[in-house]
């Protein structure tokens, strides 16, 4: 079993979460926290809502008869917060706690999340550390500062020693799911009213954390002007927080690195704290005082201040020096808005001139035989844009084309190639004029849309995963995406490709707006259902395959919660169970750049990192079957009817914290597993290529691989560049009347 793999729950089995909604209901928020836990996905939880507000009690009565996972849990008038989550933790009967304040609610599908993360944590693990979203009374979901550092820590069940930037996490308690035995295990915390304080010190004394990416709590921040005005001892208590967990972490011999950490965290925000400038200069003074006695208390021995600036700040304030700390400030502030008044002259100026010489170009008229593409944000000549490409250059090869190329990936180009970098004055000069505008994914918001050009949108993948619009439920996957500039990109949009009518579908609902659905499959795939014995034959000889070799491809795809990417398999085991005829090709997604994990396995013949090979449909035409999780690529290698392992150890995971489009273990290409003991032994036993895996597959072809028949790029290019009708395109050969192209093997024997 793997660490996402949920533990099958039974109706009798009881709840696996106890959430606490607790406090006042404040704004009459309580009714939209406790509306969502009702008409939300159902998950094994228990609602305990612990309040002393006689109408918040009848409304929790009232929800409570639409659904029996909630327990009014009325107090006496005057029960604090601390009191009031501790007789809500009283009454909780299991394994795992969630405190969520009443003002707060709850994302739709976190508890299920929550819950099926927990069913697999090791018993030392005491504490789930998640996410959360903000609201405003004027924004809601706005993403936290907080994903990075979570998607670093992982899914790994860790200490603080492993990963002390956990300290960086804001100190929400609603975004930490905590084992109901740790809380009981320590009294003291059911009477500490400070929920920050709570936040870090359950942090201090777990033996264990696991952490992921994905937001437990929409955290409601009340406006300012609501609230009562913080008294000079609200902010002293800052100060206090942090030497309180200091004091923990000294009793309990933390060691070093973990206190320098929570060092650093707490001196930086005493520092922010003191910069913004929004303390009355009374209270400023003895803030710092404060702070500086504590510094100075509590500074690890021989710890460095940072570099720069930062650093002499921090000298400052462990010295107790409030007046150069000022005098410094005022030269910092200074300085600070001579550079920006600088900056901001320059950009104008930059941006001016930018702007005068597009809006000059736009002036002129279009090239009418100039193209201009560009791929995967500029990466280079791939995808299907490349695939158009070549086929204009055939069908019209009067027509100019320019690649819009990263000034970092133009070595990498293919002699010969025409192109501009981003930002520059020819850059802006061909947008303006080219009369074709090509793309998978989007060009520049700043890029004007003129009536006489043609903006193509090509896409890159067949979607199971939400996209677009249909993102906005789902705050873990969206991070921040401004919606409105995304309409405003689609908007621009002549003709969108699409290889099925699941994404012909999917597509006008995730980007609603007036351009032609071309329903001619996908440019790229062409090559899958073209390809040669000889073709086959050198791709497999330029990547090392001996003959006779079964090559597998195993192409994991980008997981939201997660910075990096590390192999959910272990590919050396893999490889040595598979046996000396098997060869596995192993390629990342290319979201993860820098130093490849598989450095230290490519000396060895039988795993090849393939990470950088590029075109990727060479090693799909290279390997006799795929192993993939939840990549597109397996619509693409489907059109070859070759065989397909899915490797869904985190599917639930997944599909809640990016949202889908359909079942993928119940509707897959061939077979599903869920550990690599199954996965090793569908290949070793040969049911990757057996009758079952061939007829879901030939299911799955029928739905995703319906335009793909190698005539995609002719369709597209006689539709958009040579405004041909569509009943004079080629027409799409049914996909049971289509003969795939030949198996490495039969490439061979050929």
């Amino acid at each position: 079993m793997t660490d996402d793999t949920p533990v099958p729950t039974g109706a009798d089995e009881g709840p696996r979460l106890s959430a606490v909604v607790h406090g006042r209901n404040v704004q009459g928020h309580l009714q939209e926290c406790l509306e969502d836990l009702v008409t939300g996905p159902a998950a094994p939880v228990e609602v305990i809502v612990a309040t002393t507000d006689p109408a918040a009690h009848r409304l929790a009565e009232r929800y409570a008869a639409q659904d029996p996972r909630l327990l009014p849990l009325p107090l006496p008038d005057g029960t604090g917060e601390a009191a009031a989550r501790a007789a809500g933790a009283a009454r909780a009967t299991a394994p795992w706690l969630h405190f969520v304040p009443a003002k707060d609610r709850v994302p739709g599908g976190a508890w299920r999340t929550v819950t099926d993360l927990a069913a697999v944590q090791p018993p030392d693990v005491d504490v789930l550390v998640l996410d959360a979203v903000h609201s405003t009374w004027w924004a809601t979901g706005r993403p936290s500062p907080d994903a990075s550092v979570l998607a670093r820590a992982g899914r790994v069940p860790r200490t603080l020693d492993d990963c002390p930037d956990l300290w960086r996490v804001t100190p929400l308690l609603g975004a930490r799911v905590l084992r109901t035995d740790h809380w009981r295990a320590h009294p003291e915390w059911a009477a500490e009213p400070d929920a920050e304080l709570l936040a870090y010190a359950v942090l201090a004394r777990a033996r264990r954390i696991t952490a992921l990416d994905h937001p437990v709590l929409d955290d409601r921040r009340l406006r300012t002007a609501s609230l009562p005005p913080p008294t000079p001892e609200d902010h002293y208590g800052l100060v206090g927080r942090y030497e309180a967990v200091q004091e923990v972490l000294a009793a309990q011999g933390a060691s070093t690195a973990v206190r320098a950490a929570l060092y650093d965290v707490m001196v930086r925000e005493w520092l922010r704290v003191i910069a913004r400038g929004a303390l009355p200069e009374p209270v400023a003074r003895e803030f710092f005082h404060r702070a500086a006695r504590a510094a100075a208390r509590w500074r690890p021995p021989g710890h460095p201040a940072p570099p720069g600036l930062d650093g002499v700040r921090y000298r400052l304030l462990e010295r107790d020096a409030y007046r150069p700390y000022r005098a410094v400030q005022g030269v910092n502030h200074q300085q600070r808005e001579v550079r920006e008044r600088w900056r901001t002259r320059g950009r104008r100026a930059a941006a001016k001139l930018r702007d005068h010489r597009y809006r000059r170009a736009l002036d002129r008229p279009v090239h009418d035989d100039l193209a201009v593409f560009s791929a995967y944000w500029d990466r280079g000549v791939t995808c299907n844009p490349a695939a158009i490409a070549e086929k204009l250059a055939a069908l019209a090869p009067e027509v100019r084309q320019v690649w819009v190329v990263a000034r970092d990936r133009v070595p990498l180009l293919p002699p010969g190639t025409r192109y501009v970098v981003p930002g520059t004055p020819d850059y802006w000069e061909a947008l303006a004029r080219a009369r074709f505008l090509v793309n998978n994914v989007n060009f520049s918001g700043a890029v004007v849309k003129r009536p006489d050009a043609v903006h193509l949108q090509t896409h890159h993948g067949t979607p199971l995963k939400r996209m677009g619009l249909d993102q906005l439920s789902y705050p873990a996957a969206a991070k921040g995406l401004n919606f409105r500039a995304l309409l405003a990109r689609v908007d621009k949009w002549d003709y969108s490709v699409s290889a099925n009518p699941h994404s012909t579908e999917t597509w006008e609902r995730a980007y609603p707006s007036r351009y032609v659905s071309l329903d001619h499959g996908y440019p790229r795939n062409d090559v899958l259902h073209r390809a040669t014995p000889a073709r086959i034959r050198a791709v497999r000889e330029r990547l090392g395959i001996p003959r006779g070799r079964t090559a597998f491809l195993y192409a994991p795809t980008h997981r939201d919660y997660e910075a990096g990417w590390t192999p959910r398999l272990d590919l050396a085991a893999l490889a040595a169970h598979l046996g000396e005829d098997a060869v596995l090709l192993v390629r990342g997604h290319y979201f993860y750049g820098g130093t490849s994990p598989l450095a230290g396995l490519r000396r060895d013949g039988r795993v090849v990192d393939v990470s950088a090979y590029d075109p990727v449909e060479d090693l799909q035409l290279a390997a006799d079957g795929l192993i993939t999780d939840y990549s597109s690529l397996m619509f693409d290698y489907a059109g070859l009817d070759r065989p397909v392992l899915v490797y869904a150890d985190d599917w639930e995971t997944y599909a809640r914290t990016r949202g889908v489009y359909f079942d993928l273990t119940s509707q897959a290409p061939g077979h599903v597993v869920r550990t690599q003991e199954e996965l090793t032994e569908a290949i070793r036993s040969g049911a990757w290529q057996d009758a079952a895996s061939a007829k879901t597959r030939a299911a799955f072809r029928r739905r995703f691989c319906a335009y793909d028949d190698g005539l995609a790029a002719e369709r597209v290019v006689r539709r958009v560049f040579l405004g041909e009708p569509e009943s004079a395109l080629p027409p799409v050969v049914p996909v049971d009347e289509r003969r795939p192209v030949p198996t490495p093997q039969e490439a061979d024997a050929t």
